[in-house]
């Protein structure tokens, strides 16, 4: 069995993403014990390198995610952990809305 016909952890299609769920993203990657290097970040949220690009200077200058230059990673920081804690509960909230405006059919 060749590498490529194994199972991908990788979605076969991505939907449309806002900034505020691709930070969130970004954000929880960089939330490890010891953060995350950036291609790591990358990863995990799916980005090209000219969207790390664009992203990464945003999160640094508004003081989310700062640089470990012990460890050479990037970690969350207390005003980033805050704004993942909102975002998290913002998106609960939606789905818990959106669930209960949805009209049941039964056949």
């Amino acid at each position: 069995m060749s590498k490529h016909s194994k199972a991908s952890s990788y979605p076969t299609y991505m939907k449309y993403r806002d900034r505020i769920e691709i930070i969130s993203v970004m954000l929880r990657s960089a939330s490890r014990v010891n953060g995350a290097c950036k291609t790591r970040i990358m990863h995990e949220a799916f980005l090209s390198l000219s969207q790390l690009k664009q992203y990464f200077p945003l999160l640094l200058r508004n003081g989310l995610l700062e640089y470990d230059v012990v460890m050479k990673t990037y970690k969350i920081t207390v005003k980033g952990s805050h704004l993942l804690e909102l975002s998290v509960s913002f998106s609960h909230m939606i789905d818990t809305n959106r669930q209960e405006n949805t009209i049941k059919i039964q056949v």
